[in-house]
């Protein structure tokens, strides 16, 4: 395995919310996005937060912060994008980034490793992980090194759609059990957020 950073992709519009910050919602009594640095900081060599706007509304976390570069509600692939440059610029050591949700607070404390040796023994560039029969394209491990070639698709090609991008290289998916729960199960609309207290409560 190589030095790999995590991107924690907090970009989104939240509009099945109502707007605002998915990841500061509160389940067990802590931000969702404090569950999801619980899981994946231990597997990585550090971490960092894809959010635009005002980034000191994450400072209690002490991460950085990268914003897109690319104009527009340019969607998961310009936070892929954020945190290749982020890690590129300020961490030259490392080879790969793992990407995952800030809303997703049940994250497997295995998914670094099983997604590095799915992506050895397949001989594939980019390793994304799978559960109940879907796979989640914006979690996954990817090369630094396709940075310039993302870069293209999103400004020049317009490439909006995560699993567009992830097809074009040779890639493998990583299956996860969902029992007890869906390790992947991210808050998406105002119930979910019972469903994550639930299972925080257990």
């Amino acid at each position: 395995m190589g030095a790999s950073f995590g991107i924690l992709l907090a970009g989104g519009l939240a509009r099945r919310m109502g707007g605002g910050d998915k990841p500061l919602l509160e389940i067990g009594g802590r931000p969702i996005i404090a569950h999801a640095i619980e899981r994946l900081g231990p597997q990585c060599a550090g971490l960092v937060v894809n959010a635009n706007g005002d980034p000191a509304r994450f400072a209690a976390f002490g991460l950085p912060v990268a914003a897109d570069r690319v104009e527009g509600f340019a969607g998961p692939l310009a936070g892929v994008l954020a945190g290749m440059d982020h890690v590129y610029a300020g961490h030259p050591e490392a080879t790969d980034i793992v990407t995952a949700p800030a809303d997703t607070p049940f994250l497997p404390t295995d998914l670094v490793k099983r997604l590095y040796e799915a992506r050895k023994s397949a001989d594939a560039r980019i390793a994304v992980a799978a559960s109940g029969g879907r796979v989640h394209h914006a979690v996954a491990l990817w090369p630094v090194s396709l940075r310039e070639e993302l870069r293209r698709a999103l400004m020049e090609e317009e490439v909006r759609k995560v699993a567009a991008f992830i097809a074009r290289y040779p890639n493998v998916t990583v299956e996860w059990p969902v029992e007890p729960y869906d390790p992947f199960f991210n808050v998406n609309r105002p119930e979910d957020v019972g469903l994550a207290s639930a299972i925080v409560a257990g």
